[in-house]
């Protein structure tokens, strides 16, 4: 997409998606509150889908065996052609002209209407959301509410135009009673019920149905034939295996404690079929029902044999993740999707099932935050998947024609294919770092200057509205090893604390933001700390946020080489930056072979945020906090903005507890992405999300409520979109601190 269809997008559907994504994720933080077991639920769902796709080819002749012993009929579809051609023959065996479905997913990817169509067969969605869409001739942009990006108005609007009601349909009660009326007749004239399935066990055939609507027993009990439609993941081994599913499914989607309908059917259902019309006696009623289960692969169990595809095939399809994601939030799964599937988890689906050039188009719209992991109900890593299929893709990349422009760009990491040229000068940001501060002041003034920003922006899509980095001459690094040998120690207010810190030099802080970094040193030397600032290599964030990973794994394997000598000397690990923490705390175990994984454990281990660390010094050691800067004015006000993977570890509240113990007076933002990203937010196809997203925080930092308060924000992106959306410059909270200032 560009970036025109992006801001339309997010001018005709933007507002509604945003306003039901919110109301989702707010449901779900106070439902899941209530939830004691939260997490053991979602380590045991994990366990479940672990084993039932280890064991999947055993688990579905188990399900065959058990459906064939209820008297109903299994057929495994190797393609969407076959699932299609084996449920035409079955709705022409049975002369029907109308199929009635409830809402599923498979069913979209295979795109049956469209083969029952062609065969003249009226198709009907009766799950309200899929049906408006059906009368709109639009596709869904959402997994569980596949209508979310329109408003009620949207809706009243659509069905008055088509049915042309007496009087106007208006609120949301009478559009839903419409509904209702009109599908409970389609339901009733039907000959053939389709549903898809949640979940299918393997012991009984049972299918449970996860539903907030009464349709899908409505289609299943009217009919005389039932066809469900499933992926083959769907099979877990047992009915007690669904416990934790059912607790989890809907509280992860739209947040609700429970859906307001949960079916398990174990067809062919026993007793007649019902009469929604009531002109027939129940004695009188067929009882003779037919059942057909379509398990579909499509692409799944070859993603089964993929060790890095695998994980998709856990997905249960809540949509916490589309929920979650900022930038869906801006601009809903019509951009943020593919064929069929929508949010971070689609990138897999959509690769698996129908190949890499789909998954392409929209990639890069996940950022790798890492809140879709937390909010993921079976602890999905989708970042990860998300970042191997970005892989995969730039090795499938023809490497273009401007290779001379960036030669020394192309990681020799990267051997099988060449990413593109963006990728590639993000991806290798530390060298053009290093050039940078290496030839400033003038590399800065020859970068910023109209023929260079123009060039930037033609070839490497780096968007001239964006203020471009200022790279310093003197780095952390010479910095740090200019200084003098002695330096104050003030430790507790009984003895020295005497602790021996390593300051890892992240790539900005070590080129860019240099002031941050001397406030670290200078703070944990107020407190007793021995501090080293070592030669290291950046963490590999960059190239892994532009999918190349060999490249990351080379980064990851020299860091941790590193920092293992001073860890095995004694030293605790700082890091300033958010992002750098989370890829030594949870990327490098992808990227880092069994050989050092002890090592990486070590480091990891002993590896902290800076404000975690001083969190410990002064509440676990009883540091002199005395000895740091606390606020200038009586009663100073500051609004703090955490970044998005200091949240996912856990560390926000760390900032907040040491600068109210200094004493100022702290209030967090809770607007949970900025809309930066790292180099998301400087590419011009995407900018205008990145603002759309910034402007959430933007209003609220020039809230009544804050627009007096510091802005401070502890990640890179934050602090530069922060000083991009409002006049007010942002510090960095160790800045504040520093005894130094």
């Amino acid at each position: 997409m560009t970036d025109t269809d992006y801001e339309r997008l997010m001018r005709t559907e933007g507002a509604a998606v945003r306003q039901n994504t919110t109301a989702f994720n707010e449901g779900r933080y106070e439902s899941v509150a209530k939830l004691a077991d939260y997490e053991e639920l979602r380590a045991q769902a994990r366990a479940i889908k672990e084993d039932a796709i280890e064991r999947l080819p055993e688990l579905i002749d188990a399900l065959r065996e058990a459906v064939e012993a209820n008297g109903g009929t299994v057929y495994v579809a190797e393609d969407a052609s076959d699932a299609n051609e084996y449920i035409r023959e079955v709705v022409r065996e049975c002369d029907a002209e109308r199929v009635v479905k409830s809402k599923s997913m498979t069913t979209e990817e295979i795109e049956v209407n469209e083969a029952l169509e062609h065969d003249d067969v009226d198709v009907v969605e009766t799950d309200l959301g899929e049906w408006v869409l059906q009368v709109a001739d639009e596709s869904p942009s959402h997994i569980v509410a596949p209508a979310i990006h329109k408003s009620r108005e949207d809706i009243a609007h659509l069905l008055n135009e088509r049915f042309d009601p007496d009087p106007p349909l208006e609120t949301a009660e009478e559009l839903t009673t419409f509904a209702r009326d009109h599908l409970g007749q389609q339901i009733a004239d039907a000959d053939v019920g389709m549903t898809g399935a949640n979940f299918i066990t393997a012991d009984s055939g049972t299918i449970a149905l996860v539903t907030s609507e009464g349709n899908a027993r409505k289609v299943v009990a009217s009919t005389e034939t039932h066809i469900a439609v499933a992926g083959v993941e769907k099979v877990v081994p047992s009915v007690s295996d669904l416990v934790p599913f059912v607790e989890l499914i809907g509280r992860s989607g739209t947040g609700q404690d429970i859906t307001s309908y949960v079916s398990l059917l174990t067809p062919p259902v026993a007793g007649p079929v019902v009469d929604l019309d009531g002109q027939t006696p129940l004695s009188e009623q067929n009882s003779d029902r037919d059942f057909h289960l379509v398990l579909l692969d499509n692409g799944r169990l070859s993603m089964r044999e993929d060790d890095q595809m695998r994980e998709t095939l856990y997905c249960i399809r809540c949509s916490a993740c589309s929920n979650s994601c900022a930038n869906f939030q801006s601009v809903g799964g019509h951009a943020f999707g593919g064929e069929t599937y929508s949010g971070g988890i689609a990138t897999g689906w959509e690769a698996g099932v129908e190949g890499l050039d789909v998954a392409d188009e929209f990639n890069d719209l996940c950022t790798g935050c890492s809140r879709c992991v937390d909010a993921c109900p079976v602890k999905i890593d989708i970042p990860w998947i998300n970042t191997v299929i970005r892989d995969r893709i730039n090795r499938g990349t023809d490497p273009g024609r401007f290779d001379p422009l960036v030669d020394g760009l192309t990681p020799d990491e990267e051997t099988e294919g060449s990413p593109p040229l963006d990728k590639r000068f993000f991806g290798k940001f530390e060298t053009i770092a290093k050039l940078g501060s290496l030839t400033a002041p003038l590399s800065n003034w020859l970068a910023d200057l109209g023929p260079s920003r123009t060039l930037m922006e033609r070839l490497l899509g780096i968007d001239r509205r964006r203020e471009l980095p200022t790279f310093r001459r003197e780095t952390f690094r010479k910095w740090a090893d200019r200084r003098p040998e002695s330096r104050p120690v003030a430790g507790r207010v009984d003895d020295p604390i005497d602790r021996e810190v390593v300051v890892y030099p992240d790539l900005y802080t070590n080129h860019v933001l240099t002031d941050r970094g001397r406030a670290t040193v200078r703070t944990l030397e107020a407190l007793g700390c021995d501090v080293l600032v070592p030669e290291v290599r950046s963490s590999g964030r960059a190239p892994l946020s532009q999918g190349m990973i060999r490249t990351a794994s080379d980064h990851a394997k020299s860091v941790v080489e590193t920092l293992s000598e001073y860890v095995d000397g004694g030293y605790d690990v700082v890091v300033i930056e958010p992002s750098d923490v989370a890829m030594i705390d949870r990327e490098y175990e992808r990227l880092i072979d069994d050989g050092k994984r002890t090592d990486h454990e070590a480091v990891a281990a002993n590896t902290y945020e800076v404000f975690e660390y001083l969190y410990g010094l002064v509440e676990q050691e009883d540091a002199d906090t005395g000895v740091l800067r606390g606020p200038d004015d009586p009663h100073p006000g500051v609004v703090y903005h955490s970044h998005c993977q200091q949240r996912t570890l856990g560390l926000e509240a760390h900032t907040v507890t040491v600068l109210e113990t200094l004493g100022y007076d702290v209030t967090t933002s809770d607007i949970e992405c900025c809309g930066m990203a790292g180099s998301f937010g400087y590419k011009t196809d995407y900018y205008e999300i990145s603002m759309d997203v910034g402007d959430q925080l933007r209003r609220q930092l020039e809230g009544p409520d804050n627009s007096d308060r510091i802005p401070v924000a502890s990640g890179t992106s934050c602090l530069e979109q922060i000083d991009a959306l409002i006049a007010k410059e942002p510090t960095h909270p160790v800045e504040l601190v520093s005894p130094d200032r």
